[in-house]
């Protein structure tokens, strides 16, 4: 299509756009070119004032950077926004030691209710499954919960966030457990849940009932908190077991070998490998173990039987000795160390970097010495990218900065054209703030764009500038004044052009729309503030530079005489 157009409309268009007939516009054009024009004047009449001004002008920059800081110290940090994917996740925690049965039961009565909310469309559960470690437990229980489609949940009652809130409802009235829900993490891959995931690590070498009583502590004061929701734990040492000890002396005594006696346990309440065999052209494996109904009780100990070395069946009850306990069904290590997996999620309004700062907080309160904290998931992504934005954001100026000095063929005046970054990067934060987005990837994507961006604009007024100063030979204010008259209004017609395109990214839905936000909004925020404030102050900055880098000049042929 452009091909086409460029040989055949293009030609007829330069035509009549290039005669020389002087054509008047019509009367909306006009008035349009009037107001414009008289815009124009104004903001060359300001021009004049800052560049003259060196205080007032040097005092209103000093604020902007002021104000800029400030709010970047306010904007919450993130390392990607919470996206509403369609689904979401919930997990049913019965108490421990609750059988697979009784929880199948809870899971199918919160399944028909969570299938009464008007968005849910399709809900798949998993009894018995512990998404958070992983594990097999059979009082837990993991949902899928399946919304659906976008266009039919236009509001935010009705987004997945809105439904994490509806099913925590409904986990208050289910009085057998307690029942949770997240969205997905925002980067698949990147652990199991979205929210955050702390680790208390364990390097004292203490019990699990100590390490326990602290993780229950974190979670008693993160719950009070009013920036975080969904605060819980995987790790529990209350689960029902039963600790078997074997009577060696005994089974020495009845001749009864140690290694038969164990496998006879792990065969009749395990399982156990005999071997493979083949079968249409396939490989099975072949496991040894007795039927659920014979397994269930302590009390089936007593109808298995060991035999001894002389052929006598011995039964297990006389060899081993069974008593009740409390211990943990999953004990999880991280970094090598005895640790314990704390997730959570902020609630809405809340970026991830406050959650992250608020559980940490919590955690330094009550772990005492020799116990550690450390991330994972995204939330361990977060922590490694929130101290390298800087950098990228300086080897973005640096680039910049390179490219402009050897198309100018000067170290000076690109300092000029940067000048208008800063402006770029005030309208961005502000944008962000006032909308509520953290100060996340994508931000700082948008972020990177406007020093291009803004530079672009910067160039428009000094390459005129220049050529004023230098070929044409006018004065330094002069050059100034001409290069901001004829700039003014390209910078503003492509600025608004670059706007506009920009205006669907900012109120876009659907999904995906978190994002595609966050870079609109600040774009959109900082192009406009390079486009109404940073002309004003670019003139001024083009004429110190060039007053400076004259003055140097003249010092080094003076030195070279």
């Amino acid at each position: 299509i452009s091909g086409i157009v460029a040989l055949t409309l293009s030609p007829a268009l330069c035509m009549i756009l290039l005669s020389d007939k002087k054509h008047k516009p019509n009367a909306f054009f006009k008035k349009f070119n009037d107001f414009f024009n008289s815009i124009t004047n104004k903001y060359v009449n300001v021009v004049k004032v800052f560049v003259r001004r060196t205080f007032l002008t040097t005092g209103l920059f000093i604020i902007i950077l002021i104000g800029m800081g400030g709010l970047f110290q306010r904007v919450p940090t993130g390392l990607v926004p919470d996206e509403d994917q369609g689904y979401l996740l919930s997990l049913a925690i019965l108490p421990e030691g609750a059988a697979l049965s009784r929880t199948a039961s809870v899971i199918d009565r919160l399944d028909k209710q969570l299938l009464q909310i008007p968005v849910v469309q399709d809900v798949m559960s998993f009894s018995g499954m512990d998404i958070i470690s992983n594990a097999a437990k059979t009082n837990t229980s993991t949902l899928f919960v399946m919304l659906k489609p976008w266009e039919q949940r236009k509001k935010m009652s009705e987004s997945s966030f809105g439904v994490v809130r509806q099913i925590f409802g409904l986990g208050m009235g289910t009085p057998e457990g307690h029942v949770f829900a997240f969205n997905p993490p925002p980067i698949s891959g990147m652990g199991n849940t979205g929210g955050f995931e702390l680790w208390v690590q364990n390097r004292t070498g203490a019990s699990n009932a100590e390490l326990y009583g602290l993780v229950q502590q974190i979670l008693h004061k993160a719950r009070m908190r009013k920036d975080i929701m969904g605060v819980n734990s995987s790790f529990n040492i209350n689960s029902p077991q039963l600790y078997v000890s074997v009577d060696r002396e005994k089974a020495e005594s009845l001749k009864v070998d140690i290694s038969e006696l164990l496998s006879t346990m792990q065969a009749t309440f395990g399982s156990y490998y005999v071997n493979d065999f083949n079968l249409y052209n396939r490989t099975f494996r072949v496991f040894l173990q007795s039927d659920s109904d014979y397994r269930a009780r302590p009390e089936d100990f007593s109808e298995v039987f060991v035999r001894s070395k002389e052929g006598e069946m011995v039964p297990l009850t006389s060899l081993v000795n069974v008593k009740p306990e409390a211990g943990p069904q999953t004990l999880e290590r991280f970094n090598g160390f005895p640790a314990a997996r704390i997730i959570g999620s902020p609630v809405p309004g809340v970026s991830s970097g406050q959650a992250m700062k608020s559980i940490l907080s919590v955690a330094q309160e009550v772990l005492p010495e020799g116990y550690t904290t450390a991330w994972s998931g995204t939330s361990y992504q977060e922590s490694l990218v929130s101290s390298k934005s800087t950098l990228i954001f300086l080897l973005a100026l640096v680039m910049a900065f390179l490219i402009l000095a050897a198309q100018y063929e000067s170290w000076s005046l690109p300092i000029a054209v940067l000048t208008a970054v800063p402006f770029a990067a005030f309208g961005a934060i502000l944008a962000v703030w006032l909308r509520g987005i953290a100060n996340d990837i994508y931000f700082q994507v948008g972020l990177i764009t406007l020093v291009g961006l803004s530079a672009k604009n910067a160039i428009l007024i000094v390459e005129f500038a220049i050529e004023k100063y230098k070929k044409e030979g006018l004065t330094l204010f002069k050059s100034i004044e001409e290069a901001a008259r004829l700039r003014f209004r390209p910078i503003v017609m492509t600025s608004l052009a670059f706007i506009l395109g920009c205006v669907p990214l900012a109120i876009s839905s659907g999904a995906g729309s978190a994002s595609r936000h966050a870079i609109g909004t600040s774009v959109i925020g900082g192009m406009l503030i390079a486009t109404t404030v940073a002309p004003l102050f670019i003139p001024f900055f083009f004429r110190w530079i060039v007053v400076f880098s004259e003055k140097l000049s003249k010092k080094k042929a003076r030195r070279g005489r």
